[in-house]
């Protein structure tokens, strides 16, 4: 257990990172109403396009701002996909994303893997430092959820939630469904991106794997906040907020397993099966809550 203790903050400082590409999940998967894969890729963007700017001298601000604006490239392309090609958004995703592994791959020079050690730059994460990752990262979630509260409280922001509520009223009422969509699609993916540079700075290296199978925690994030604080949690920016907690939550349960002997090659089996199980709650919940108003109508 102090094994644990030890490794907590390690743990929630590696969650906030994963709970701000949540964040990016949760405007596509909520808010919009669309599953996008494309994630999966553009964390790796993220990080390959940090690390070849920093390389380059950049200084890490600038070198994140263009990892946000490669991401928002690849979000426009899904969009693109989507809107004008008329491909259903979850292959519109699948292919981007596909696309995005070569591209990754010749961002990082051919190579797989490239280090971004944190006695080489200057880094706003590193795995060596915690308490700085830890406060660092949570300015960033406040500033994330300040910003898209914002947006989302303006008449363009509305007109996105619009979308995604009920795409044909929306539509009714002159609201440029597409349009929305591909912006969406954008804030999203430039997010997750921007968390992709994060982790790479975190953990010391980018990879052209390192997205892989980043959907799944996204959702487990997203599911695992709804659970915990979503009958307390009704203002937009709190949802947000919920999102990012989910995250930390996540990676503290996973280390905690990993702690009590879990084999680390079951760790993806694992993952799938909470993220299923949370998912599962809200259907058993109603579930039970119908079945006793029928007992409760039989009675009467």
């Amino acid at each position: 257990m102090s094994g644990f203790l030890a490794a907590l903050p390690g743990a929630a400082a590696q969650g906030i990172i994963w709970g701000i590409m949540a964040i990016g999940v949760y405007i596509t998967f909520r808010v919009l109403d669309v599953a996008d894969l494309t994630v999966d890729g553009t964390m790796g963007t993220g990080g390959a396009v940090v690390v070849l700017c920093m390389v380059n001298g950049m200084p890490v601000y600038l070198a994140m701002l263009i990892a946000f604006v490669a991401g928002c490239i690849a979000g426009f392309v899904t969009g693109v996909f989507h809107t004008k090609f008329g491909i259903p958004a979850i292959l519109a995703g699948i292919l981007t994303q596909l696309s995005l592994y070569s591209v990754n791959l010749r961002i990082l020079g051919g190579k797989a893997n490239q280090p971004l050690s944190s006695r080489n730059y200057k880094l706003l994460f590193s795995l060596g430092e915690i308490p700085k990752s830890l406060i660092i990262g949570a300015i960033f979630v406040a500033v994330v959820i300040a910003a898209l509260y914002w947006f989302f409280g303006t008449e363009l922001g509305h007109g996105i939630r619009a979308t995604g509520n009920n795409e044909a009223m929306a539509r009714a009422n002159g609201i440029n469904t597409d349009r929305n969509k591909v912006l969406g699609l954008i804030l999203s993916n430039g997010i997750v991106a921007l968390s992709g540079a994060m982790l790479t700075q975190f953990q010391g290296y980018a990879d052209v794997n390192m997205g892989r199978g980043a959907i799944v925690i996204g959702l487990a994030a997203v599911i695992i906040g709804e659970v915990i604080f979503g009958k307390i949690f009704k203002n937009f920016a709190l949802k947000l907020l919920a999102v990012t907690v989910g995250g930390v939550v996540y990676y503290a349960v996973i280390t905690l397993v990993l702690r009590l002997g879990l084999n680390a090659n079951d760790l993806k089996l694992f993952t799938a099966l909470v993220v299923a199980l949370f998912l599962g709650v809200p259907y058993w919940k109603n579930k039970v809550a119908a079945k006793n108003v029928k007992v409760k109508e039989v009675k009467e």
